[in-house]
């Protein structure tokens, strides 16, 4: 997995690539989440259009980062969420749980 940041105003987009199968990838993930709270950041968008695969272990880091953000009041959104991650989503009923849109530009506008 790999991640890559920007921010857009008081916004972080969380770019994540590859494969998300937990391990070293749900220390790395709960890092870069702490790292922008620590400045300041309570709005997240995850843009998940490059995670190629995703298994039980990376459905826990999504919900780990859900967690940690709703623990300190803040919002997270998903991104491009491909068809293969959503049918995940739905079969866990996690599609109840996170607020998914179909491009970083809607999840962007989807901030009060």
């Amino acid at each position: 997995m790999k991640l890559k940041s920007r921010t857009e105003g008081d916004i972080v987009i969380l770019e994540v690539k590859g494969k998300v199968m937990g391990g070293p990838d749900a220390a790395v993930f709960q890092e870069a989440i702490k790292a922008e709270i620590g400045k300041g950041i309570k709005k997240f968008i995850f843009d998940l259009g490059g995670v190629d695969w995703m298994n039980s272990s990376g459905l826990g880091i999504l919900i780990g980062g859900l967690t940690t953000i709703r623990n300190i009041e803040g919002e997270l959104k998903l991104a491009n969420v491909t068809d293969k991650i959503q049918s995940l989503f739905m079969i866990t009923k996690l599609v109840t749980i996170f607020d998914s849109h179909e491009t970083v530009e809607n999840a962007l506008n989807s901030f009060n």
